[in-house]
């Protein structure tokens, strides 16, 4: 069985840290920022759909 924890790019230790950071602060506040990763994880996956002009 192949450990998951060797298999992370650089981008999920990016991801990681976010979400720690997000955790770590005020439940008020926690929404905001989970919003805000929400929002930033989505526009980085919809990037790469549209076409770009030559």
């Amino acid at each position: 069985m192949s450990n998951p924890e060797n298999n992370q790019s650089p981008a999920d230790g990016e991801l990681v840290s976010t979400l720690s950071v997000v955790e770590g602060q005020p439940l008020e506040t926690r929404a905001e920022g989970y919003a805000k990763l929400y929002d930033d994880l989505r526009a980085q996956l919809e990037g790469g759909d549209i076409p770009t002009r030559d």
